[in-house]
């Protein structure tokens, strides 16, 4: 337990509330619902800052994409200590510590709690052009999969002139707007040196296009923030997992999946790219199946060599070099 904090503030984050405990470093706990705007954002921190008038409290809370990014952001900007919770973790801590109820009040205890215990990473916000740049790479997919549920519609057979007419009309459009994200995604590009040479040095990489280095720069964080190309998998959850007890439970090692989905989605197709155009992939994938892993293991584990080649790159700033050997100094 971190003695130089006087309160842990779990708080557990919906659509439209903040649910808070604080607890207290003399074990009383307080807790009160917020609205999750930022009218209830000052609200929340002037009543903590009444209950804790001294400096030393640490917020914390769960990620859950733009319900939780609001609240976040305004800690950090007013300069609180913060953190941000992959769910995973708070899931089995639950587990660890036998909770059985799951209403917002017990979640936002059990938040306060394992941050009091665990004392997780602060979490720091990205700059301003890299959450444009994740709104925007965010949307851009978000009509996209519109557009393919409108075309998979256009396709059903049996459809009335009036229902095809309306189908056809809003595939033109969306078309016409995944053209425009596209089109403002690159200018944000071109507009912030930094981005764009990053951008630059990811589609070194044999297997990724454009549109794979947009994913990646928006969905990783700073690479300075990982200690190692494993944080980094075990952040996009690529990281293996092996499950064994004594000598009689043994299951075969897979990827823990707790971690950022859409940077595991991004990686799929340009690993399988890469088993064609990029010779460490390629290497890696043959060792895989040569030693009797399945197609999809040894495709995940090539996602998974991409991602942190991909960080490499990243961290030192320099294009891919098929020569190129992870040796501790490159990870």
């Amino acid at each position: 337990m971190d003695t130089t904090m006087k309160a842990w503030i779990g708080l557990d984050v919906s659509k439209d509330t903040v649910e808070v405990c604080v607890l207290r470093g003399n074990g009383k706990e307080h807790f009160k619902r917020f609205t999750n705007n930022e009218s209830g954002y000052l609200k929340l921190l002037s009543w903590v800052q009444h209950l804790e008038p001294d400096a030393g409290v640490h917020f914390c809370l769960e990620a859950t994409g733009s319900y939780s990014s609001g609240i976040a952001l305004f800690l950090a900007e007013a300069e609180q200590t913060v953190s941000v919770l992959n769910p995973a973790r708070i899931y089995y801590f639950a587990r660890s510590q036998g909770q059985g109820n799951k209403t917002d009040k017990a979640d936002a205890r059990l938040i306060a709690l394992f941050c009091c215990k665990e004392q997780p990473d602060l979490w720091r916000a990205a700059a301003p052009e890299v959450r444009q740049l994740v709104a925007l790479v965010r949307r851009y997919h978000a009509v996209q999969d519109l557009l393919t549920q409108e075309k998979n519609r256009l396709q059903a057979p049996a459809q009335s002139k009036d229902v095809l007419t309306s189908l056809r009309s809003t595939v033109r459009f969306l078309e016409k707007e995944v053209e425009r994200l596209k089109k403002q995604i690159r200018e944000h590009f071109n507009h912030h040196d930094s981005l764009k040479q990053d951008a630059k040095l990811l589609q070194s990489i044999p297997g990724i296009g454009e549109l794979t280095a947009w994913d990646i720069l928006a969905e990783l964080p700073d690479v300075s923030q990982f200690d190692s190309a494993q944080a980094v998998a075990a952040y996009a959850g690529l990281a293996p997992r092996e499950h064994r007890s004594g000598s009689s439970v043994f299951k075969k090692t897979r990827l823990s999946k707790q971690g950022n989905a859409r940077l595991r989605k991004a990686l799929y197709f340009p690993a399988v790219n890469a088993l064609t155009w990029n010779p460490l992939v390629k290497a890696h994938y043959d060792r895989l199946r040569a030693a009797g892993k399945i197609r999809m293991v040894a495709l995940a584990a090539c996602m998974r060599k991409m991602l942190m080649i991909c960080y490499g790159v990243l961290k030192h700033q320099q294009p891919f070099d098929a020569q190129w050997q992870n040796t501790p100094q490159a990870a």
